[in-house]
Order: structure tokens, then C-alpha cells, then sequence
């Protein structure tokens, strides 16, 4: 119920959520800011007061010299050390108003830092837990926009919103406290525009908040548009496409431009009308003041007004103007920071489809056994097409399989539910008789070594890529790991070895340089089970023949998954299964296969060279899937 809870106060006022869940933690700063905002504000309201007293009192003798609080006999009696002690007080309070100011300044930005910091590092921790279909359906440039630009965006609000309400506050009550000590009539007079002004505030409120969310989705989509042109550069440049592409960006600018000024009309326009009602309502007080002065009170009242009351009146009228002018501004900021708000409260609250359940417990390996039992999956797709279909397959421990089959045929979705990168649908995956959903998702994980057809290096060194997932091993570890994944004597002829920079995403590394980092890094890692999904697919066949027989030593005694397209990788596979159109359609050993002329056979004869005696139906089919492949994978996206 508490989780419910909140997540429908981040739905529907993140902005306070967003104080409640982090501005705890940082209360000392957010009381400095309080405490001097307040006292700042209070200060900066004495001269006003002082000069008008010292107007009745000091220059036209109307009303005697005092101070509120401060006793008759701590005061001077003539009108030089009145007029100094005045004087002194104007200083104290200008410079007890900067002390004030500084700190208040100091105390509402440590404020925001670490509340922006310590939701930035919840947002990525929260997003890192989700599901990969998750990741699959959106752009890169939209969650980082999310993480980057709306998490920033937090910052004027969070700074200047919450001090700028008290600020207001502390004036408007200040203010209002002073005068109505004065002039009752007159202080309801200045007090008028108020409601006018709180219509027009909602108003605007209601036109803006749209346009902002706007503009923040026009952001995600620049973003992601510049993050994919230039991820994609090497391609833009061989395919001649810079002007295309120019024109691509020119295109979103636009929209992101167009969404900017449809919200800069609007807000352009509260500014002018704030500053005409409160202008409008300065003048009303300015003539019922004045009035009040020559012809003595108007509408039959019988209140008074001395000149230095009405000095008063007209200086904190004046004021009156600016606390309106900055609720303009704080509401502006707020519906901008409530619009990036917005964003990131759907990290804040969206629910991971592959979490550890509440009874998991670690994984325990005593000897690999893997069984797939009547297992199917389908992408949270439209439509919702089946890519896994009733596979039941068992695998004892330290036994090696070979998957094979078409593109698209569902092998690296099947081997992907095995550490739950997905969760099934119907069915179960177990290990040592271990269902893998009522395990904790980091011992399975640890459990399971993955090597992708697509590795990703990260930006760093070769040593660092190496250690990534064992950041514990020590140096001679992460060397015997690249010598078992062939990697070594390569790694060695880089300008700094192990610690050459690999740049972003192993752009200065060939592809098969990269893969058998990536390899090394498994190894590193000593998983009991392991899955390698076309893992020497970028290498020659030379180096994959080195890579095959290290795998063979590193994989013996170990449960080990092998998907290949090369029939060659598998070949001594202990046992191979074929899958096709998301189903276990052959199992054997590779003679087995062969006798048994099926797709297998058809395969081999494919590699083999051997294509005139390919049946036609063989060729009919594979015209067909490379037809329908786009349905099995995930077109999901928001």
C-alpha cells in the first residue's frame, strides 16, 4: 500500500514527492536557507518603516520617536542622535541583509546539489533494474534525456522555488503586518489586486503546464537524434549522407524550436499582465494616499494618515509589486520543473517485469543441470506472436550444447531466459532443480556467463574491460584470462598494453579484438554455466580455432550453451539442437543430424559448398523466413 501511495504522489505532485523522499536528508541545509530567507526578508523591510518614522518623527515632529519592542529609555531624545541612531539602523539592517542573503544563498544551493545528485544516482539505479525490454523499446538519447537534461532541469526550482515562496511570504505578511498597524483602509486598498491576480496565475497555469511537457518530450527527441548520428558517423560519412542528415536534425530543432516559442508566447505575456494589475493596483494606493493627504480621509472613513505613514505606504506598495512579480517567476519554474518532474517520476515509479521475488534466495550449483521445461515467450508487443513455443529440453551437467538454426529463429532469445534477462511466459527454466524466478537475480547472474554476438566494451582501458563484473581480480588474473581467450599477444602489440584506452564502445579495437575481450571477461568471471552467443563470429578461422580449443579446456566440466552459425563451432558439440520458428525441431549429435536429412543437413551442405543438392523446398522455405523474420523480434516502443 505504501509503494501505491507513492507512486500516485509522484503521478500527481512530483515536485513535493520529489522534497518529501529527498529533501530529508539535507534538512540543515534547507533550515539555513529558512531561517535567512525569513530574517533577510524581515530586515530588508526596516527601512521603509524607519524612513517614514523618521519623516513624522524626526522632521515634522507629528508622532514621537520609537521602535517596536525596544523601551522609550534606550532611545535618544533629539533629533541628531535619532536621526544617527535611524541612520545606524538602515546600515545594520543593509548589512545583516547580505549576511543573510549569503547564506540563504549558500543553503538552498548545497540544497539542490545533493538533492539533484541523489536523484540522478536513484534514477540510474532504477533504470539499470529494469527489464531489457524496457531498454529495447525506447532511444538511448530519450533516457538520458531523462537522467540528464529533465533531472537538471530540477535545479531553479529546487534553488529558488521553495526560497522565493518564503521570500513572498515573509513579505507580503510582513508587509501586510506593518501596514495594517498604520492604515487598516488604506492596507485593504493596497491588498486589492490580489484576487485578480491569482485569477490570471491559474490561467496561466493551465495554458503553460502542456507546452513545458511538450518542450521536454521535443528534448528527448533531439537528444536522441544527435546520439544516433553520432553513434552512426562512420555510416553517415560512406554513405555520403551528411546533408541528409543535416536535414534530419534541422527537422527536429524545429519541432523542439516550435515548442519553445508556442511556451515563450504564453509566458511572455504573464510577465507584462502581472506587472500591469500590480502597476494598476500601486496607482489606486498611490491616489487613495494621496487624497487622503490633501483633503483628509475619503468614503466618510475617520481613520488618519501622516506623511511619513503615506511615505511608508507608497515605499512598501512599491515593494508590494516585486513579491507578485517573483510568484510569476516561481510559477513559471514550477511548471517547468513539474513538466521534467513528470519524466522522471515514470523511472521513479514504473515496475521492473524481471525483479527478485520477496522469498528469493541465492543460487546454489552443485552440478549445472539446465532444464527448459514446456518454456514459451513472446514480446510485450502488439499482437503479442509467440517467439518461443513450448520447448522442453534438459541439459545435464557439464554437458555442451550446440544451438543452431535461422536468423531470427529464436536461439539468442531462448538463451537469453536462462539468467532472465526475459521472463517466460508459460513454463519454467530450472537449474539443479532450482526454478531461476524464486532465485536472487545477482547469484544467477553470477551463476551464468554471457558472451553476446554484439560485445560492448566500455570507454576505459583493455585491463578495466577485462575486470569489469570481477572488479576484485588482480592483475595476473585479468592476463591469464585474455591468454585463455587468445587475446593476450594482441593486447600485448597495443601502444600501452593492458592499459590502452579501448575508446567508447571499443571503437580502436577490430571486432574480433573486441569479442575475445569480451570472451577474456567471461572467463575472468568463472561461471558455472555458459552461454556463447556466436561468440567467434568476428574472428578469422585461425583465431577461431585457437578460441574453440580454449573454450573446449575452459568449458570442460562446465554446463556450456554454444549458438553458431558455423556448423564448424559446434560440430563437437556434445549434443545439438536445431530451433526453428521458436521450437526445438531436431536433437543430436552432429552424425546424428546428418543422418536424419533434415534442416541440419541442409545447413551443413550450405557451408559445405554443396548447393545443387539442396532440396527446393529447403530454398522455398528460407525465402519465406527471410520474409517473415520482422516477426519475431521486439517492435515494441513508446
Amino acid at each position: 500500500m505504501d509503494d501505491i501511495n507513492t507512486a500516485d504522489s509522484w503521478s500527481t505532485n512530483p515536485i513535493w514527492q520529489l522534497y518529501a523522499t529527498y529533501g530529508q536528508a539535507h534538512l540543515s541545509y534547507a533550515g539555513l536557507g529558512v531561517v535567512s530567507t525569513v530574517l533577510g526578508r524581515l530586515f530588508g523591510l526596516l527601512p521603509a518603516f524607519v524612513i517614514g518614522l523618521a519623516v513624522d518623527a524626526i522632521f515634522l515632529r507629528q508622532r514621537p520617536f520609537g521602535f517596536p519592542l525596544v523601551p522609550d529609555a534606550w532611545l535618544p531624545t533629539t533629533p541628531t542622535g535619532q536621526l544617527s541612531l535611524s541612520i545606524g539602523v538602515l546600515l545594520a539592517a543593509t548589512a545583516i541583509g547580505a549576511i543573510t542573503s549569503w547564506l540563504e544563498d549558500w543553503g538552498w544551493s548545497v540544497f539542490a546539489q545533493r538533492v539533484q545528485h541523489a536523484l540522478r544516482v536513484d534514477a540510474y539505479d532504477r533504470l539499470q533494474q529494469f527489464d531489457l525490454a524496457y531498454f529495447t523499446s525506447r532511444r538511448t538519447g530519450d533516457l538520458m534525456s531523462v537522467l540528464n537534461n529533465d533531472v537538471n532541469a530540477l535545479e531553479t526550482f529546487l534553488e529558488d522555488g521553495l526560497s522565493a515562496t518564503l521570500w513572498i511570504g515573509a513579505t507580503v505578511l510582513g508587509i501586510g503586518g506593518v501596514l495594517l498597524t498604520l492604515n487598516v483602509p488604506l492596507t485593504l486598498v493596497t491588498l486589492l489586486p490580489i484576487p485578480a491576480l491569482a485569477a490570471f496565475t491559474l490561467v496561466f497555469t493551465r495554458v503553460i503546464e502542456p507546452k513545458y511537457l511538450a518542450i521536454r518530450g521535443e528534448i528527448g527527441d533531439l537528444n536522441s537524434r544527435l546520439e544516433n548520428n553520432v553513434s552512426g558517423i562512420e555510416v553517415i560519412k560512406t554513405e555520403g549522407a551528411e546533408a541528409y542528415e543535416r536535414d534530419r536534425v534541422q527537422s527536429t530543432s524545429a519541432s523542439y524550436l516550435a515548442a519553445n516559442l508556442s511556451a515563450i508566447r504564453t509566458q511572455i505575456t504573464y510577465y507584462p499582465g502581472l506587472t500591469v494589475i500590480s502597476g494598476v493596483g500601486f496607482a489606486v494606493t498611490f491616489l487613495v494616499g494621496g487624497l487622503w493627504i490633501l483633503t483628509g480621509p475619503p468614503f466618510g472613513l475617520s481613520a488618519t494618515l501622516t506623511p511619513g505613514e503615506f511615505v511608508t505606504f507608497v515605499i512598501y506598495a512599491q515593494q508590494f509589486v516585486w513579491p507578485i512579480i517573483r510568484f510569476g517567476s516561481v510559477v513559471d519554474d514550477y511548471e517547468r520543473a513539474k513538466a521534467a518532474a513528470v519524466r522522471v517520476a515514470d523511472v521513479m515509479t514504473r515496475e521492473s517485469a524481471v525483479a527478485d521475488d520477496p522469498d528469493a534466495t541465492p543460487i546454489g550449483i552443485r552440478e549445472g543441470r539446465v532444464e527448459f521445461d514446456h518454456v514459451s515467450f513472446r514480446y510485450d508487443t502488439p499482437g503479442r506472436q509467440r517467439v518461443i513455443s513450448d520447448v522442453s529440453l534438459a541439459v545435464a551437467g557439464g554437458e555442451t550444447v550446440g544451438v543452431v538454426g535461422p536468423t531470427g529463429a529464436g536461439k539468442s532469445t531462448l538463451l537469453k531466459l536462462l539468467p532472465r534477462l526475459y521472463d517466460v511466459d508459460d513454463g519454467s527454466i530450472e537449474i539443479d532443480g532450482q526454478d531461476v524466478r524464486d532465485v536472487t537475480l545477482a547469484s544467477l547472474r553470477r551463476a551464468v556467463g554471457y558472451v553476446s554476438q554484439e560485445p560492448f566494451l566500455f570507454f576505459g582501458t583493455v585491463r578495466e574491460n577485462i575486470r569489469y563484473g570481477t572488479f576484485e581480480a588482480t592483475d595476473e588474473d585479468v592476463e591469464r584470462a585474455a591468454r585463455r581467450a587468445q587475446a593476450h599477444e594482441f593486447v600485448l602489440n597495443l601502444p600501452d598494453g593492458y592499459d590502452t584506452l579501448v575508446g567508447e564502445r571499443g571503437v580502436r579495437l577490430s571486432g574480433g579484438q573486441r569479442q575475445r575481450i569480451a570472451l577474456a571477461r567471461t572467463i575472468l568471471k568463472d561461471p558455472a554455466i555458459l552461454v556463447l552467443d556466436e561468440a567467434t563470429s568476428s574472428v578469422d578461422t585461425e583465431t577461431e580455432a585457437l578460441i574453440q580449443r580454449s573454450i573446449a579446456e575452459f568449458a570442460r566440466g562446465r554446463t556450456t550453451f554454444v549458438i553458431a552459425h558455423r556448423l564448424s563451432t559446434v560440430r563437437t558439440a556434445d549434443r545439438i539442437v536445431v530451433v526453428d520458428d521458436g521450437r526445438v525441431t531436431e536433437r543430436g549429435t552432429h552424425d546424428e543430424l546428418l543422418e536424419l536429412d533434415g534442416l541440419y543437413a541442409n545447413f551443413w551442405r550450405v557451408q559445405a559448398g554443396d548447393i545443387d543438392s539442396l532440396p527446393e523446398t529447403f530454398l522455398e522455405r528460407a525465402a519465406e523466413r527471410a520474409a517473415e523474420r520482422v516477426d519475431g523480434l521486439d517492435w515494441s516502443s513508446e
